[in-house]
């Protein structure tokens, strides 16, 4: 699938998203194109140049006082919350600091935060970090844990999303359909790729992809 990735390079600063078309299987969906995030997430030059661009969606009055980081983004997310407190944003926890947290899941794929954890979102204010949003469904879920453990939602940010928001709550992202305007995504039981008799290519979550 190599062959057929390209690049795009975001509206503002420049951060690097490899892109490979396809049909591709996640979790929730199936979608046409495959967005490799891996150096994004594992190199520090690109996670910091993202978490840079991330920071700038956000005004400096807005409270956060713990990160939620989803899909693998605990490297961007530490770098934001280094943007954030540079940026002179608010924190309302004793240490004014910014915790860096990442989700648990229990058989059922609901998110728990064990009890060492619980004090990081008890009385916080959560940004949801992710990689990417195709349906919104995680976001949904994310925001559900969070109010449950008694945290408030602070905001949502992704590298990558299909759609400008879930439930009310803004989606922040690098990048989005008007940089990717062929980008679909269908349940997995209404995939016109799959009516058409086009295979799948590969399995893709948060790790990466598995080739079928």
């Amino acid at each position: 699938m190599e062959e057929r990735m390209f690049k795009l390079i975001s509206r503002k600063g420049n951060v690097i998203l490899k892109v490979i078309p396809g049909h591709f299987a996640t979790s929730n969906s199936h979608v046409n194109y495959y967005l490799d995030m891996t150096t994004l997430k594992s190199r520090q030059s690109e996670a910091e140049e993202a978490a840079r661009v991330l920071v700038t969606q956000y005004i400096s009055s807005t409270v956060v006082d713990t990160i939620l980081c989803l899909d693998g983004t605990q490297i961007i997310g530490a770098y934001l919350a280094q943007e954030l407190n540079r940026s002179g944003f608010m924190s309302i926890n004793a240490h004014q600091t910014i915790y860096i947290v990442s989700p648990e899941y229990d058989g059922f794929g609901q998110i728990i935060f064990r009890d060492n954890l619980q004090p990081m979102i008890r009385g916080k204010h959560v940004l949801i970090l992710m990689a990417s949003v195709t349906t919104g469904i995680t976001v949904q879920k994310s925001a559900e844990c969070i109010q449950y453990y008694g945290g408030a939602v602070a905001g949502v940010s992704s590298i990558f999303s299909a759609v400008p928001e879930v439930n009310g709550l803004q989606i922040n992202a690098v990048f989005d359909p008007a940089d990717l305007p062929n980008y679909q995504t269908f349940p997995s039981h209404q995939c016109p790729l799959c009516t058409q008799g086009q295979k799948l290519d590969a399995l893709v979550n948060s790790h990466g992809y598995s080739r079928l």
